[in-house]
């Protein structure tokens, strides 16, 4: 089975990550889109909704997606979530899998920081998430680059919106909308 790991914070997931993990799956024949939100992220400061609520959104979000999965692993782990780790464990669990590494351009740019980035090479092909106007950076590890409509959306301007009472309509699945509006999600 042909699988992509996609990770991130997804604080809130929206409708460029959607777009993103389904060109992803179509260019690069994939069978599953396993979406992986991030406990602690080892180069962000702290998220603004708990883990709980994390997923809670990725679930409804790709619901009606046969193809796509949540992955709870790194959210229920302690500590920083580490790629690495979470690679090695899917290599263990379905050896026989090939994994995809599925990660956006601006990430990309933070390759040579990662953690144990020669490991997850060898594990996944990393595939760069390029969008009209961020390219892909140059870097020995990355196996694919697949672009992806460009969607002026992101969930800092999401929680902005939400925070001054703005609509966040068209921007996230009507049932992540309904989930940030019902438990008060990003207000302050």
């Amino acid at each position: 089975m042909k699988v992509g790991i996609f990770g991130g914070s997804f604080d809130p997931v929206h409708l460029g990550h959607l777009v993103a993990a389904e060109r992803a799956a179509e260019r690069l024949g994939l069978d599953q889109v396993r979406f992986v939100p991030a406990g602690r992220h080892p180069f962000k400061t702290g998220h603004h909704a708990a883990p709980e609520h994390r997923l809670a959104m990725v679930e409804l979000a790709i619901r009606d997606n046969p193809r796509f999965v949540l992955d709870p692993r790194e959210a229920r782990r302690g500590g920083p979530s580490y790629t690495a780790d979470t690679l090695g464990q899917l290599r263990a669990e379905s050896p026989g899998d090939g994994l995809f590494l599925l990660i956006g351009a601006d990430a990309a740019r933070e390759l040579p920081a990662w953690h144990d980035v020669e490991g997850i090479a060898a594990v996944a092909v990393i595939v760069v998430l390029t969008r009209p106007g961020a390219a892909a950076p140059a870097h020995a590890f990355i196996g694919r680059i697949v672009e992806v409509p460009g969607i002026e959306v992101s969930a800092t301007a999401i929680r902005e919106a939400v925070r001054c009472g703005n609509s966040i309509r068209y921007l996230v699945p009507r049932a992540v909308e309904d989930y940030i509006r019902t438990h008060g999600l990003y207000r302050d």
